[in-house]
């Protein structure tokens, strides 16, 4: 097995403005593979939450009044710099997520390309000049929302942090980043490499903690924080909103998804089971866009589910950092079991496993994380507890349908509303689907459907707003109608 990146074990990982310090504690960052400690971060309190608005507030006007052009030349230095360090920064993530190294660099680089395309949204994050209606022309403006707050989660913890710093400073707010406590240490680095491209103190900020509740709580009690930016579960998502209270603030939410994938008779068979087999076991199935349920015609089920296993079984399980490993442990023990509560429940109502189904037992004694076979479940019902649930892990349902109605009416079937998969060769078909989905992305014989291009979000329970495209910037800018009588 190889070793871990050396990492810094200074606990210095708290952004204040505009100065790396400590806390008062540390905590310790292991890990997940082998759950050996790999680093150290500040463990940031409610004082230090409240220190960082301040510092926030203080500089909001002056980081306004820099120019579009000079923040994206920043931006855009920041992303050169992400892209040098792209090795280093691909084994500290694959060191506290788990993930295997490829997916990791290329998580890497999407950051970087994350970082470009906001540069360029804040450049053109205009408005317009209506035309002249009686004395004078009309106006819409916009401006910053001011102070901000991002919270990324463990699973993607580069590329969701830095698509939120982008956005964010593209538009002119400041921002506090709170990495997910299970991956501080990539946060903290990407936190490092924008901040010392020359954001001026307090503009960027940073804590880490493992009292999320407490420094959350801290900042959503404040009037001065203007924005929150979340990327998490629904359940702390829909806190998020409840915690308005009597002052509403600018919440933006991309929480858990149920996404189903469709495979008609139609499609590129081949080609289709390595894209839903990519999709699926891609960072062990911890995605918030991972297929939860895949919907196969009938008349090419068995054909199909044969072609997806050959997918599966040449999967190799183990360390992320280890060559040839292509799925990593899931992120703690609570993962794996609430994967084999899943399994249990569709095995007892009638599911047949066809691939995988058990804890994985690794012949390295020093890897000792919560590692889960790759898991194919056929016959599986619209009435399991896998059905309506998110697993997050590597489990891959299979049902059968026999009409284009039916499936998306069972597709439709849930809370969730974030990503949804077609594949067809057919055009007709595919715009019928693409709409009547109520998803907010929708890969059409694409595993991977997202891009810095594309705005990223769900429906339903799935989120509100979105981040990345044209209109990710727009949740950070306020719009001004100004009338002009001459």
């Amino acid at each position: 097995m190889p070793a871990s990146p050396p990492v810094s074990v200074s606990p210095e990982s708290l952004l204040l403005n505009g100065r790396w310090q400590g806390g008062s504690a540390s905590f310790d960052v292991t890990d997940p593979a082998t759950l050996q400690v790999i680093g150290q971060a500040a463990d940031g309190r409610r004082e230090d939450a409240l220190a960082a608005l301040a510092a926030a507030e203080a500089a909001a006007e002056g980081w306004r009044a820099v120019s579009a052009e000079d923040r994206a030349g920043l931006l855009r230095d920041a992303a050169a710099e992400i892209r040098v360090r792209a090795d280093r920064l691909a084994a500290l993530l694959t060191s506290e997520n788990g993930k295997p190294l490829a997916e990791a660099r290329g998580e890497v680089l999407g950051s970087a390309r994350m970082l470009d395309w906001a540069a360029e949204e804040g450049r053109r994050a205009h408005g317009r000049v209506t035309q002249p209606a009686g004395a004078g022309p009309g106006l819409v403006l916009k401006a910053p929302v001011g102070p901000a707050l991002a919270i990324t989660p463990w699973n993607f913890p580069a590329s969701m942090l830095i698509r939120k710093v982008g956005l964010a400073l593209a538009a002119g707010c400041p921002l506090i980043v709170k990495p997910a406590e299970q991956t501080p240490l990539i946060g903290a680095e990407l936190i490092r490499i924008v901040h010392a491209a020359g954001l001026p103190a307090g503009v960027l900020q940073c804590i880490t903690t493992t009292r999320p509740a407490e420094v959350a709580g801290a900042l959503l009690a404040d009037p001065r924080l203007r924005k929150v930016s979340f990327t998490g579960s629904t359940e702390v998502g829909l806190h998020l909103i409840r915690s308005t209270g009597d002052r509403l603030r600018r919440v933006s939410l991309e929480m858990g998804g149920h996404a189903p994938a469709i495979v008609y008779d139609d499609a590129d068979l081949e080609s289709a089971a390595a894209a839903v087999a990519a999709t699926k076991f891609a960072g062990a199935g911890q995605s918030c866009i991972s297929i939860n349920r895949l919907y196969v015609h009938r008349s090419v089920h068995d054909e199909f589910v044969g072609l997806v296993l050959d997918k599966v079984a040449q999967l190799r399980i183990g360390h992320g950092a280890a060559e040839g490993t292509t799925i990593g442990p899931l992120i703690d023990f609570d993962a794996i079991d609430k994967v084999e509560r899943h399994v249990g429940d569709a095995v007892d109502r009638g599911a047949v496993v066809a691939a995988g189904g058990r804890r994985w037992a690794p012949d390295d004694p020093a890897l000792k994380g919560a590692f889960f076979e790759p898991t194919v479940l056929t016959g599986a019902e619209d009435t399991m507890l896998i059905s309506s649930e998110e697993t997050f892990g590597p489990v891959l349902p299979v049902y059968a349908f026999d009409g284009e109605d039916e499936v998306i009416q069972r597709a439709n079937r849930t809370d969730y509303g974030l990503a949804a998969y077609v594949y067809s060769q057919a055009l007709a078909r595919v715009w019928r689907n693409v709409d009547r989905l109520n998803f907010g992305v929708v890969g059409v014989n694409d595993p991977f459907p997202v891009r810095p291009e594309l705005p990223f979000g769900g429906m339903k329970n799935s989120g509100q707003e979105r981040e990345g495209g044209s209109e990710g910037i727009d949740a950070y800018l306020e719009i001004k109608s100004v009338s002009v009588r001459l």
